[in-house]
C-alpha cells in the first residue's frame, strides 16, 4: 500500500522552464544530481525519489506504471519536459501519453524496452526477475551484476543493506515492464529526444535505436558514455538537453 508521498527537491530558474529527472531501477536521485547541477542554472530542476527508493521507501507499491505516473504528476505544477534514465525513460514516456497536456518533451537515455520480444534474457533486469521470491537477494545480484562483487563487497554493511532493501521496488517495476507495453508511441504527440552511450550495451543501442525510429528522430550518442553517462558525463549530456529543449520545447 502508498503510505504517503514521494521525496523531491526542486532547484534552478523560478522562471525557467520545468524539467523534472527521473531515475532508473536500483538508483535514486542522487545519481541525478550532477545533472542537475548543469540545468538549473537555465532551468528549474526537480529530481526525486521514486516509490520505494532511496528517501521514498516508505512508499510502498503497487510498483506498475499507472502509480509511477501518478507519484510524478503529483511534482508537476506547469507544462514539464521530462528527463528519465533508464526505467525513468518509459515513466516519462507513459506520463507523455496519459498526460499530454502536462508534458512539453520527453528526453530518454538507454530506456529498456523489455517487453519486446528481441530484449535479452540474460540483462541484469531479466536475471533479478528470476529472484522474485527474494526481492533482497535480486536486488544485491542487480548490483553486483551492474558494479562488480568486488565494488559490492567494498560497500559499508549500511550501503549494501538499504540497497537489498530497495528490492521489493526493483521487482515489482521490471516484472511490470516486461509483461506488457507500458506506454504506445503512436498515442504520445510531444517531441522525444532518444539518447545513448557511445559505450552502450548492445541492447540499450538497439532500444535507443528502436525509440528514435518510432519517433522519427536520430539518436543522440554521448561520447565515451556508458550507461551512467547522466551521472558520469553530466556536461556532455546537460547541453545535449539543452540544445533540445531550446529548439522544440521553449518555456511558455
Amino acid at each position: 500500500m502508498t503510505t504517503g508521498w514521494v521525496w523531491s527537491a526542486t532547484t534552478g530558474a523560478e522562471d525557467g522552464q520545468h524539467v523534472v529527472l527521473i531515475h532508473g531501477t536500483l538508483d535514486r536521485s542522487a545519481g541525478m544530481l550532477k545533472l542537475s547541477r548543469r540545468l538549473d542554472e537555465q532551468f528549474r530542476v526537480t529530481r526525486y525519489d521514486r516509490r520505494g527508493y532511496g528517501r521514498s521507501l516508505g512508499v510502498g507499491g503497487p510498483f506498475d506504471i499507472d502509480h509511477q505516473v501518478d507519484d510524478l504528476m503529483r511534482l508537476i505544477d506547469a507544462p514539464s519536459v521530462l528527463f528519465g534514465h533508464s526505467f525513468g525513460g518509459n515513466v516519462a514516456l507513459a506520463a507523455a501519453e496519459r498526460h499530454p497536456d502536462r508534458v512539453t518533451g520527453v528526453v530518454t537515455y538507454e530506456t529498456p524496452l523489455s517487453w519486446l520480444d528481441w530484449w535479452p534474457a540474460d540483462t541484469a533486469g531479466g536475471q533479478a526477475r528470476h529472484w522474485s521470491h527474494d526481492p533482497s537477494d535480486a536486488a544485491e545480484r542487480f548490483m553486483r551484476r551492474l558494479v562488480g562483487d568486488a565494488v559490492w563487497d567494498r560497500l559499508p554493511a549500511a550501503t549494501r543493506q538499504a540497497r537489498r532493501s530497495e528490492g521489493p521496488a526493483l521487482v515489482g517495476e521490471l516484472t511490470a515492464i516486461s509483461a506488457c507495453a507500458p506506454w504506445r508511441p503512436e498515442q504520445i504527440g510531444v517531441p522525444v529526444m532518444s539518447m545513448r552511450g557511445e559505450r552502450c550495451q548492445p541492447h540499450h543501442r538497439s532500444s535507443a535505436a528502436t525509440i528514435a525510429e518510432w519517433f522519427g528522430v536520430e539518436p543522440v550518442v554521448i561520447e565515451g558514455a556508458r550507461h551512467a553517462g547522466p551521472n558520469t558525463h553530466p556536461d556532455q549530456v546537460a547541453e545535449a538537453v539543452t540544445a533540445w529543449i531550446r529548439r522544440v520545447a521553449p518555456a511558455g
